[in-house]
């Protein structure tokens, strides 16, 4: 069966909705991607920050749903909201799933909740700790739509987003559901800071992804919802490939086998060829190990298709970057002008590695498969394929 995108929202780093981020994608420009010490205090660290949002009141949710990471997912499902409740007009309510990537949930409120305890000895009256829990925003939203088909979050750290993906499409390919809303969110936490800065992947600096002076990442937060369904639509979720390199608990096997692997996979699936691929979505994290790997093994794949990271206009989103970065190949797929997302860096290439067609600002090209990779911990790695 064929998994069509019915509806896509988002907010993050580039905007609020669908149309201020596909101008500002395609411009390379980034209102959110900016320095701020709040998450890091006393180190100042840029950041892809959501700005401006008017997130949702949560009086309404149970407390164990009321977190910052639960507004967002809100916002964003409010953007597609009209369109879900057209398509799940009629249809029995076991027959929706709801599956979303997230890696951080409400982990700011326990934070929040032992910083308050340490100054007045007890906990905020509105903790409570399951607002942490990792399946909060699929529970949540499942019952603020009242579906009761297959609801759970995917946590896989760097590929949640992109897995939430792909497991959405399957329950349709296997008649499973009938509709999906599957993405990812996270938002920004003292807790992610403090672990990538331990490990020393974080850059001070707007991260420059391929760049001989590559030194980290730029965290980030956004949110990604798609509704996935069989009903014709002008893009669909072609394929997916999955694999895991079993290399090391947080570098990738730097031949690039796994990415290789995973990309090989999902264009098999889709039954799309190379030669269809019109534009690659790189991790791209601006990690020394990452783009060693990922440079490496593109490459091989799809010498001379235009290639561009978006993190430098984000910030790596964590459970969210594999379905924010979806979403952007949707919008490349959706373009009537073509236009193609901008790799942003200093342009300083590293001549360790090989030379991508990496995408420049005002760059375009007709589009109808497009391919979008992303890779965690654990060497687990995904890569999706979407088409016209």
């Amino acid at each position: 069966m064929t998994c069509y995108i019915a509806a896509a929202g988002a907010l993050c780093a580039l905007g609020n909705d669908t149309d201020t981020i596909r101008q500002n994608l395609f411009a390379g420009v980034s209102p959110g991607l900016r320095p701020t010490d709040a998450y890091s205090p006393g180190r100042s660290l840029v950041l892809g920050q959501i700005v401006d949002a008017d997130l949702p009141a949560l009086d309404h949710l149970p407390v164990i749903h009321r977190s910052r990471n639960n507004a967002v997912l809100l916002a964003t499902m409010a953007q597609i909201r009209g369109t879900f409740e057209l398509l799940a007009k009629g249809l029995p309510r076991q027959r929706i799933a709801i599956i979303l990537g997230t890696s951080t949930s409400g982990s700011s409120e326990g934070e929040n909740a032992l910083a308050a305890y340490e100054l007045d000895g007890a906990l905020p009256a509105g903790f409570h700790v399951r607002q942490q829990e990792l399946g909060s925003p699929a529970m949540m939203l499942a019952g603020l739509l009242g579906t009761s088909g297959p609801a759970y979050c995917v946590s896989t750290a760097c590929t949640s987003g992109a897995k939430a993906l792909a497991a959405g499409a399957r329950l349709i390919e296997h008649g499973v559901a009938d509709l999906v809303i599957a993405g990812g969110v996270d938002t920004l936490a003292q807790f992610t800071v403090a672990g990538f800065s331990a490990i020393e992947s974080v850059s001070a600096e707007r991260c420059q992804p391929s760049s001989i002076n590559r030194h980290g990442i730029n965290l980030g937060e956004a949110a990604a919802l798609f509704i996935l369904s069989r009903t014709p639509a002008a893009v669909r979720v072609a394929g997916w490939g999955e694999s895991s390199d079993a290399h090391h608990i947080s570098a990738p096997a730097p031949d690039g086998r796994g990415a290789r692997a995973a990309m090989d996979d999902a264009l098999a699936r889709a039954g799309i060829k190379v030669d269809e691929v019109g534009y690659v979505n790189l991790h791209g994290t601006a990690t020394p190990q990452n783009d060693a790997m990922e440079n490496t093994a593109v490459a091989a794949q799809f010498a001379g298709v235009p290639a561009s990271s978006t993190k430098s206009l984000t910030g790596h989103t964590l459970g969210a970057a594999g379905a924010l970065e979806a979403l952007f190949c949707w919008l490349v797929l959706t373009d009537d002008q073509h236009r193609l997302p901008p790799h942003i860096w200093d342009g300083a290439q590293d001549p360790d590695l090989p030379v991508l067609p990496l995408v420049r600002v005002g760059q375009t090209a007709p589009v109808q498969a497009a391919i979008s990779n992303s890779f965690a911990f654990g060497g687990n790695n995904i890569a999706l394929v979407l088409a016209v």
